[in-house]
């Protein structure tokens, strides 16, 4: 009894798992399209030419995406993991979490750097 509603347990988390991979990949899509959309509008006569709004329109969809992936991740060993499957886990994890964060650092100063621009430019 139990190992067939285990074995349900297993097919309605991969099923899940490959629903959160396939948004993160939809995430990832979507923002590759909001920034060409903002760099193509930087590119138009008169505009500013200052990047950095493309590159945390990025970031912004990357993140999102990357906590989808960990998000599966943590779905793919929810039922009767291994210790491999644990080991290897912890270092995604790591590694996603450590590349969210300088995302987030550097989203972060490009806000900061968008915000002091005008106050610099009325000041000199």
């Amino acid at each position: 009894m139990f190992e067939h509603s285990e074995h349900l347990l297993r097919i309605g988390v991969e099923w899940l798992r490959l629903l959160v991979e396939g948004l993160g990949a939809i995430a990832i899509l979507l923002g590759l399209f909001a920034t060409l959309r903002v760099l193509l509008h930087k590119l138009s006569p008169g505009s500013d030419k200052r990047y950095s709004e493309a590159r945390v329109t990025f970031a912004r969809y990357l993140t999102f995406a990357l906590e989808l992936q960990l998000a599966a991740d943590v779905l793919s060993t929810s039922v009767s993991p291994s210790w491999d499957q644990i080991g290897k886990l912890a270092a995604i994890a790591v590694i996603r979490t450590a590349l969210n964060f300088f995302l987030r650092q550097e989203m972060k100063e490009e806000e900061t750097d968008k915000t002091q621009s005008p106050i610099a430019k009325t000041a000199g």
